[in-house]
Formats: C-alpha cells, structure tokens, sequence
C-alpha cells in the first residue's frame, strides 16, 4: 500500500476509535513518526494530507529540513531531546513533545529567549517508571506544569507518554487512563479554556489509546512502514 492508502487506513481506524469516546477522527491529530525516512516519503505523507509530522533525532531533522521535507505540514520534535541540542530544535519546530525534566524545560526557556520566540512543548511523563526512560514521574507532572507558568518564552500544550514497550494491552490501556486523569487535573486546574493535547499512542495502540482520550498519535510504521537499521542486523 502507498503512503496515502497507509494514512487513510489509519484515519479510519482513528475514527472508529474516536466514535466510542463521542468524538469523531477530526477531534484527533494525526502525527506521522518519519525517523529513518527519506524527505520524499515525508512529502508524500503531506500531499496526504497528514496533520503534523514528527522527528525524533536532531541531525536527521536538520539534514530533512535542509532538503525542505516537512514543506506544508507543522513539524514536532517526538524524541529524546538533549540539553546541548536545545538550541538545534527550539523555533524549528511547531512542538516539543518530549519535555521530560526541568533541567531541559529551563534550557529550552533559555533558547527561546535568545531567539525572541515562545516555544510549545508537551510535558513527558514516565508512566511506568523506568529507569531507562527520560520523563517526569507522575506525582511531578502537576508541579512541571506549575512551574511552566512562570517561564514566559516556554508554552505548555499538553501532555505525552510512551508506556513501557513490554506492557501487554490491558496494562498500556490501563496506563493511558492514568495519563488522562493526570492530563485532565492539570487543564481543569492550570490551564481552564485553554487549548490542551493529549499525545499517546503509537503505531501498536494508537486505537486504546484514542479510546482512553487520546487527542493526537504518532504513528510511524502503519503509514511509512517498516523501518530498516544499519546496525550489522541488530535492530534498536
């Protein structure tokens, strides 16, 4: 199936998903994961019409922005993000996803300030708290979200988790309730009659997770297929 085929297959299933919340497809962003595609497959998934279009490495997104990849569609950095990186992503892209710590939250205030700009980020949440994984654990999220208040070139936007890979589908479903109930308390709480996201759920969940209230995905492998790594055939 082409990209396109990939995209609408996949817009469907959001659909029928966002149907037994009382919402519809439109009510979901859809987020295409492009790491380890080539620019002309990010243009294809934008004359698809994709919503937004995520990276999740700094070179690989400066060397696709250098050959005009993501023309048309907003672009969001999904990945893990490092301090010294800051400055290579803030006012390239419409959103910073993957804001997992104070520390990167204070650098990207620093680089937004530089350049005179507001920077939108995601607050990242280790759900299921591992080791491994960058993050805030959940009973810090609400003061991040606090803190972000203060921080005039930083906007929070929302909230973002990736649960732990091994989980089986009752608990990855069971994880994502307890992100929307943290999601849900901050927006009642901070940020009433703002306009707030819920990222959660990729190519494997992405339906439980529009089902559990999910207001944007980030979908790689359904709409570009799968990914090929150069790493002596070890895949990571």
């Amino acid at each position: 199936m082409s990209i396109a085929e990939n995209i609408a297959l996949v817009r469907e299933k959001i659909d029928a998903a966002a149907r037994e919340s009382g919402r519809t497809g439109r009510d979901i962003t859809l987020v295409g994961a492009s790491k380890m595609t080539d620019a002309a497959a990010c243009q294809a998934a934008a004359a698809a019409g994709i919503d937004a279009l995520g990276e999740n490495r700094v070179q690989e997104m400066r060397a696709k922005l250098a050959e005009r990849a993501y023309d048309g569609v907003p672009l969001h950095f999904i990945g893990h993000l490092q301090r010294n990186k800051v400055r290579q992503v803030v006012g390239q892209v419409a959103l910073i996803q993957s804001v997992g710590s104070e520390a990167l939250l204070l650098e990207i205030e620093k680089a937004a300030a530089a350049r005179n700009l507001v920077q939108p980020v995601l607050l990242e949440v280790n759900i299921g708290a591992e080791a491994a994984k960058s993050g805030f654990a959940p009973s810090e999220l609400f003061r991040a979200a606090e803190r972000t208040l203060s921080l005039p070139h930083v906007r929070m936007r929302g909230v973002m988790t990736v649960p732990p890979a091994n989980a089986d589908r009752l608990a990855t479903c069971h994880y994502f309730q307890e992100v929307r109930a943290l999601y849900v308390d901050i927006r009642e709480k901070l940020f009433h009659n703002v306009p707030m996201e819920l990222s959660m759920g990729m190519s494997g969940d992405y339906e439980d997770a529009v089902r559990a209230g999910a207001t944007m995905v980030r979908v790689g492998t359904a709409i570009f297929g799968a990914r090929h790594y150069d790493t002596g055939g070890a895949k990571i």
